[in-house]
């Protein structure tokens, strides 16, 4: 046995985070661990690499129980972790941040440069990455910056290795390439803890799920014997309807309208689209297709160069989001981390950060009527929190979201771009914010979802169009909508 987590429990002020929580990982295995956002999963890991105390229950590696768990005992046992959210330093280069993982001795020593950089340059040649050691950290991709976090786990001698969500950011190749590399650390003897949302992906490598949910561990058991469904509902606890809760609404007037837009800096070229009340219009592509890109021309982060937007039928200049917001335009963008919650602010000033003239009075915000707008949102989206006055930084990934999604709800906007909307949130939180994007557009909101996954394009969608390379190469109905119809207008076929 490589690795076991025995009856872990873990209180922070007053919520129980963990409770009698375990599992173990055998040489050689991939071990997935999933549940809800919320559910323990962070937690555990944290502890199990010394970034956390337990408050009781036991670690052993190898058979032998650790007395002293903290950060450095966990590294030296050969326990490393590769986080959604690399943890480089972006002013250092490559070989600089190798380096402050692998190397030891005191502050005060020479540093061989030379052999920095040939250490650097062998461990990324091993995983595949035709990275040049010098680059800065800042100037590399998220795909990039873990494949960095992988060699640095490599130079370490990892034998359990935790990734958690490593695929969130990476396209489909990418995917294939981390699992072929997955492949060739288990035939080492190695173990992985693989943490992800995307049951696909859960189903395709690993050999054992064990099942997280509410801090307790309610399940584990082979792959081989497991299904999709009795997966959902131990996480859940509860029956899903369905996975994709779309209701049948009427489809209005024209809510939002854009005419042969272009933008040279964000590489979109005669973009062409419309979004009625009530519908759900899909926007699907490949990464670096420029779906990003057009939602925020639309919301004026980056202004066209040529073009028209039409809001309601009337042409509109959205210069700024402070414009597109006039105009009751919502967006909630891919990055929750960086551009969709500001961390360090309460969960409450975060609700109200798109609509504080609702909440201010005399000029002067009205903190109760702010802690009681948040609260609504809160109990409406079941957002999981101690109270308003909690930090969006104490949040899972799947509240997070949800407090961006409250925001722009706060604002009433007739038109919602909602830019990857489930990515990194557990099944449950997905069912949950589908529902509410249908309830939406039962209520007459037009919404235009950019997503990644196909299985929500098609579910989730009225009408789709498909980008390749900044352009809509083709547009189709719900009924028409095909894995390979899109995938082939993405590789840009007609």
């Amino acid at each position: 046995m490589l690795l076991r987590a025995t009856a872990i429990t873990k209180t922070f002020d007053g919520v129980r985070a963990l409770h009698r929580a375990g599992f173990d990982l055998e040489p050689g295995e991939v071990h997935a661990l999933v549940g809800e956002n919320g559910a323990g999963k962070s937690t555990l890991i944290r502890i199990i690499t010394g970034a956390e105390t337990s408050d009781a229950g036991s670690i052993e590696v190898e058979g032998r129980v650790v007395a002293q768990h903290d950060a450095k005992a966990a590294k030296s046992l050969g326990i490393a972790a590769i986080y959604q959210q690399p943890s480089l330093f972006p002013d250092l280069t490559v070989a600089e941040n190798i380096a402050l993982a692998l190397e030891t001795g005191g502050t005060w020593r020479k540093v061989d440069w030379r052999s920095r950089k040939r250490l650097a340059r062998e461990l990324l040649e091993r995983v595949g990455a035709p990275i040049d050691p010098d680059s800065p950290a800042s100037a590399l991709s998220m795909p990039e910056q873990q494949l960095v976090e992988i060699a640095k786990a490599i130079g370490a001698k990892a034998r359990v290795l935790i990734m958690d969500e490593p695929t969130a950011s990476l396209s489909e190749s990418e995917v294939e390439r981390l699992f072929r590399w997955i492949a060739t650390f288990r035939a080492k003897g190695c173990g992985i803890v693989y943490i992800s949302h995307r049951l696909e992906e859960i189903f395709s490598i690993s050999d054992r799920i064990t099942v997280l949910r509410d801090g307790e561990t309610v399940a584990t058991q082979f792959t081989k014997d497991a299904t999709r469904g009795e997966i959902i509902q131990q996480m859940a606890g509860r029956d899903l309807a369905a996975t994709f809760p779309k209701p049948q609404v009427p489809i209005g007037e024209i809510a939002l309208e854009v005419r042969g837009l272009s933008n040279a800096r964000s590489g979109l070229h005669d973009i062409s689209l419309h979004v009625r009340r009530g519908e759900i219009l899909g926007v699907a592509g490949l990464v670096g297709s420029g779906r990003t890109q057009l939602a925020e021309t639309v919301f004026g982060l980056t202004p066209a160069d040529s073009g028209e937007i039409l809001v309601r039928g009337k042409p509109a200049a959205i210069e700024s989001p402070a414009r597109a917001i006039a105009h009751a335009i919502g967006y909630v963008p891919e990055d929750r981390r960086r551009n969709g919650v500001v961390m360090e602010m309460p969960i409450a000033s975060n609700v109200s950060l798109a609509s504080l003239a609702s909440v201010a009075r005399g000029g002067l915000i009205d903190r109760s009527a702010e802690r009681e707008l948040a609260s609504r949102y809160m109990r409406q989206l079941r957002i999981k929190a101690k109270s308003v006055r909690s930090s969006a930084a104490t949040l899972s990934g799947g509240n997070q979201q949800k407090v961006a999604v409250a925001r722009w709800l706060a604002t009433n906007p007739s038109v919602l771009i909602l830019d990857e909307p489930t990515q990194g949130v557990d099944v449950a939180s997905k069912y949950e914010i589908h529902k509410l994007m249908g309830e939406l557009a039962g209520r007459g909101t037009a919404i235009i979802m950019i997503s990644s996954e196909l299985p929500e394009i098609i579910g989730m969608s009225d009408r789709i169009v498909v980008m390749h390379a900044g352009r809509i190469r083709g547009e189709l109905s719900r009924e028409q909508a095909t894995p390979a119809k899109i995938l082939s207008l993405a590789l840009g076929h007609s």
